[in-house]
């Protein structure tokens, strides 16, 4: 592949980046990502922190689970995307809750990729409470090849 693993690296994690200052995306992925760091990245596995945003509560002043869901599924994606230097879409998604977060504290996310048969990715994303490592989410998903390469990143 054209470039090698350093500029794979580069390409996702501007994705990354971009998602979460809005610079490409639609509302709910700028809403979902704000103020997300990436903290290290290779090829394969992507780790973020994140202090949960107020925009994203639900009425009870918890995280969200959409928007949980829709974290798992981006940060997923970029883990993905820098082991192969492709995006993917999502084709089987599961997520199983174990806790719940409030706004303004800390998680940790990390995203692993597992497995890859032919056109599809498998990868698991772990978000974990910050302080004590508490698991608080647990997604699996499988990802298809979509053969689109975003055109801010043809310019890297």
């Amino acid at each position: 592949m054209e470039g090698g693993p350093l500029q794979e690296t580069q390409e996702w994690q501007k994705w990354l980046e971009d998602l979460s200052k809005g610079t490409i995306s639609h509302e709910l992925e700028v809403i979902t990502l704000k103020g997300m760091q990436v903290v290290h990245g290779q090829k394969g596995l992507v780790c973020c922190n994140l202090v949960i945003p107020d925009c994203v509560s639900d009425k009870d002043g918890n995280w969200h689970v959409g928007a949980i869901t829709t974290l798992i599924d981006t940060v997923g994606a970029a883990a993905i995307f820098s082991s192969t230097g492709q995006l993917k879409a999502s084709v089987d998604f599961n997520i199983s809750y174990y806790s719940t977060a409030k706004i303004q504290e800390e998680v940790e996310i990390e995203a692993k990729v597992i497995g890859h048969k032919g056109r599809l990715s498998s990868v698991v994303v772990e978000i974990r409470r910050k302080n004590n490592g508490e698991l608080i989410a647990l997604g699996k998903q499988w990802m298809s090849s979509i053969n689109i390469v975003p055109s801010h990143l043809s310019k890297i």
